[in-house]
């Protein structure tokens, strides 16, 4: 690379080397008519591409579904209706012609009936930060210049916040982590993981929110539950993928001795740097408290890692 380091993330580099079916993920099509479609999306696949993306998405591959069937034309194809993050598994839906993805997203608040998630979170370190088995986290969100929601400090700043609503049932509270139970009022981006966070509990194997356990090599959130009336036959369904089993046995046993992961030890990240560049690796200069006072929290995470 001429000596030039292009920045690759720790977890995804980590991914690349051990994760089996990285790029390959597997989609599953859960049901199928001539309006819509619903999906089981793997964790680790795009929803849809973003501008300059070359990755895997569900839609792409659903296109390819549709050509190998002869079903694919401009008038019948997948349309998003709303989107998973790429590392969150789970349900999701597409609709078919363009006219049923304009009703299903007029209606989408009345339509769904119940859209529930499954998430692994570590427990606060603060003892007396810990949530009720049941409650709402009634947070607005705002954006940082990487574009994840996180919780601000001012949350009376109305113009550069959004309200977001998540509810929370605990499953079950083991020693090290939680198992949650989630619905969201509203569907903000990234609205589950910044509000966890914002409550001390990082999802595991979150590295954009400072999570410090990384048991399942990727983000311990699943979109379980999706049940909605249907758009044009008006028919009650419901699609359920539970979650990988050794969650709960991983959250009921306690992680006494977790790895560090990779995205936290600076002597990997550091080793992996020099592996991406023909020449030593040139060190991040290091901003002064005073800038890092002018950055968000998670900004300032990044920025320590330096």
């Amino acid at each position: 690379m001429n000596g030039t380091f292009h920045h690759v993330k720790a977890s995804t580099q980590y991914k690349r080397e051990h994760k089996s079916d990285y790029g390959r993920e597997r989609m599953d099509i859960l049901y199928e008519d001539a309006n819509i479609v619903v999906i089981h999306k793997p964790s680790g696949m795009l929803s849809v591409p973003y501008p300059g993306s070359k990755a895997r998405t569900a839609l792409d591959v659903l296109e390819k579904i549709m050509r190998t069937k002869g079903t694919y034309s401009s008038a019948h194809r997948p349309f998003t209706v709303h989107r998973l993050d790429r590392d969150t598994s789970g349900v999701m839906m597409f609709a078919l012609t363009e006219a049923v993805q304009t009703k299903v997203m007029d209606s989408w608040h009345t339509m769904v009936t119940e859209r529930l998630y499954r998430a692994v979170a570590e427990n606060p370190r603060n003892p007396k930060k810990i949530l009720p088995v049941s409650g709402l986290i009634d947070l607005p969100l705002a954006k940082n210049s990487h574009h994840l929601g996180y919780v601000p400090h001012d949350p009376h700043d109305k113009n550069r916040t959004v309200e977001a609503r998540t509810y929370f049932s605990v499953v079950f509270r083991g020693a090290t982590h939680t198992l949650f139970e989630l619905s969201l009022d509203t569907g903000k981006k990234n609205q589950i993981r910044a509000h966890l966070s914002s409550q001390g509990y990082p999802l595991a194997g979150d590295e954009n929110y400072r999570a410090r356990t990384d048991p399942f090599h990727r983000l311990a959130l699943h979109a379980r539950t999706l049940a909605f009336v249907h758009p044009i036959t008006h028919e009650p369904l419901r699609f359920e993928v539970p979650e990988p089993e050794e969650w709960l046995l991983y959250v009921q046993r306690g992680d006494r001795h977790p790895q560090t992961p990779i995205w936290f030890d600076r002597e990997a990240q550091r080793q992996m740097r020099q592996s991406y560049t023909n020449s030593s690796p040139v060190p991040a200069p290091r901003l002064s408290r005073k800038q890092r006072s002018k950055m968000d929290f998670i900004a300032q995470a990044h920025a320590l890692q330096k």
